[in-house]
């Protein structure tokens, strides 16, 4: 039987940045490790998040791993017996009660992984991120190429003139852009 590393070392970590930056195959990433390494994981990602497959977080890239689907942070409660680690994808997507959720499973020695962009296409906070940044022990800032000129991207810019904040959707409605595209687009 092999040593298992201590789980009170960043207990919540966000892996974090625009569209198409890689946030969901970090999480995997990480998630299979602490899998092989002998810790038991579980997965959730939020009911409203459907693009590629009902009940699979799957990344751009097309990796996929079995999570529970859920439509309140609260739920995640019900699911805590026997785990180590508990990885949520598109955390940006949840209840403010996420950062609640998350202190208590940290409280229980449990290690958090979450993943969610950290500003909307209009580069305002996107929902619980904010607060998510603030109880966490590490954070992962990611970036993109840019769609326009191949520069790093830290930009979600949306394509169309629609102002609804959750529309859920790929490159056909999103795209990763750097300061000066995304102005551009902006028209700022």
């Amino acid at each position: 039987m092999g040593l298992k590393l201590s789980l009170k070392h960043d207990l919540i970590e966000i892996i974090t940045g625009c569209m198409f930056s890689g946030k969901t195959e970090e999480l995997i990433k990480r998630i299979n490790k602490s899998a092989s390494n002998g810790f038991k994981t579980l997965l959730f990602k939020p009911e409203i998040d459907k693009r590629y497959h009902p009940e699979f977080i799957v990344s751009h890239n097309g990796t996929a791993i079995e999570s529970k689907v859920i439509s309140h942070s609260k739920e995640i409660l019900n699911h805590i017996t026997n785990i180590e680690i508990v990885g949520i994808d598109e955390a940006q997507f949840f209840d403010n009660e996420i950062v609640d959720v998350c202190r208590h499973l940290a409280s229980k020695n449990l290690r958090v992984i979450l993943t969610g962009l950290n500003n909307d296409f209009n580069n305002n906070p996107f929902g619980p991120m904010p607060g998510l940044m603030a109880i966490s022990n590490a954070i992962t800032l990611l970036h993109a190429s840019c769609a326009k000129c191949g520069n790093q991207a830290f930009y979600t810019f949306k394509k169309s003139n629609s102002e609804t904040l959750i529309e859920i959707g790929e490159n056909d409605m999103y795209e990763p852009r750097c300061k000066s595209c995304y102005k551009k687009g902006m028209n700022l």
